[in-house]
């Protein structure tokens, strides 16, 4: 009998340190966006207003559009992951025709607000329920959202180039 007790008090604090870590883990994803949220403003911040429109090469995005199209993925990734409603239709801010610096920001910090709100929603147990991302990818809901993380975190620092090619200078490195 008191091996029994042991066990069941052992299985008990492994149980409630498990759920500890879980959501330790899901307050570390709002926090990792949070901090995103910051670092992507000091890019919109850093890029001349007049570069917006900035284009490395033809076939590429201009600065705008890489942002508008970082916000976008975010709303998509965020809905599929949490199941809230995106306010945004798919490449719906890429495809739009203000691209003033005024507008994107508004626009970028927006989708970074939706993604920190949805996630916030989550529990634990709810970040480790599978989806189909995509219609093609079985994953996890943290894992949606790390990918989403993984995508933004991508464009922004591409935008490192447009930024120096306007001749501006980029923020620095934000891992903290």
């Amino acid at each position: 009998m008191k091996i029994l007790k042991q066990i069941s008090v052992l299985a008990l604090f492994v149980l409630t340190v498990g759920a500890a870590n879980a959501q330790s883990a899901a307050e570390d994803v709002v926090k990792d966006w949070e901090r995103a949220k910051a670092y992507t403003k000091e890019y919109l911040d850093a890029m001349p207003e007049a570069s917006y429109s900035l284009k490395p090469t033809p076939q590429m995005r201009s600065f705008a559009e890489q942002f508008l199209h970082l916000a976008d993925a975010n709303y998509a990734f965020a809905s599929t992951a949490t199941g809230e409603k995106s306010p945004v239709a798919m490449g719906a801010l890429e495809k739009g025709t203000d691209k003033s610096k005024a507008t994107v920001t508004k626009d970028v910090l927006a989708s970074y607000d939706f993604v920190i709100a949805s996630a916030k929603k989550l529990t634990a147990a709810q970040m480790s329920e599978m989806i189909k991302l995509f219609g093609r990818f079985d994953l996890t809901k943290k894992q949606a959202l790390d990918k989403a993380f993984e995508h933004q975190t991508h464009h922004r620092g591409q935008a490192t180039v447009y930024i120096r090619l306007a001749g501006a200078t980029p923020p620095q490195e934000k891992l903290f």
